[in-house]
Formats: structure tokens, C-alpha cells, sequence
């Protein structure tokens, strides 16, 4: 595996573990509501702009996923998907990449 490669993956996995250790504090200082940790997100102007922000960049990485794979027809790429919309873009696009970057078989 290449260097790259190897920093892709670190990043997703380094992605899917800090946001979720403060997911998963909130949820255990305020109960495990998403309609609450939701409501949080909106608190004011600086998390909804950071809301809206990382939610068209949700968008954006799941459209250029699509569009990949139908070319490329690299399915597993598909994953980062849910990866995206589920734990967030810093885990989502960093595993797209290193799906990507996969040696073509």
C-alpha cells in the first residue's frame, strides 16, 4: 500500500473516531436524542453556517461518488456514502479517496 494511500485511510479513520468520541459525549451528557442533537447544531449563526457548510459539502462528495462510479464502476466506492451522510464528510471523503486510489485491477 502507498504512502498516500496509507494517509487516506488514517484520515478516514482518524475522521469516523474525534467527531464521534464528541457525538457520543453529548449523547451521554444530554440522552440519546438526534432530534436534540439536531436542534443543537442550529444553536446559532457560527454552527448553523458550519451545518449548511458541511451539508453541501455532504452533497457535493456524494454527487462527484455517483459520478465516478458509474464511470469507473469502482462499486465499493459507494460505501463512503453512508460514511458521508452517517459519521461526516472528514471521514466520508477521505475513504472515497482511498477507495479510489486503489490499484486498477
Amino acid at each position: 500500500m502507498t504512502p498516500l494511500r496509507l494517509a487516506y485511510l488514517a484520515l478516514a479513520v482518524w475522521g469516523a473516531i474525534h467527531p464521534m468520541s464528541y457525538f457520543i459525549g453529548w449523547f451521554m451528557e444530554n440522552g440519546w436524542s438526534l432530534g436534540a442533537m439536531i436542534d443543537a447544531w442550529y444553536v446559532n449563526k457560527a454552527t448553523s453556517g458550519l451545518v449548511w457548510d458541511l451539508t453541501i459539502a455532504a452533497i457535493a462528495l456524494t454527487l462527484w461518488i455517483v459520478a465516478e462510479v458509474y464511470v469507473r464502476k469502482n462499486w465499493i466506492g459507494l460505501i463512503a456514502i453512508p460514511a458521508t451522510f452517517c459519521i461526516g464528510v472528514s471521514c466520508g471523503l477521505p475513504l472515497y479517496l482511498f477507495l479510489r486510489t486503489a490499484p486498477i485491477k
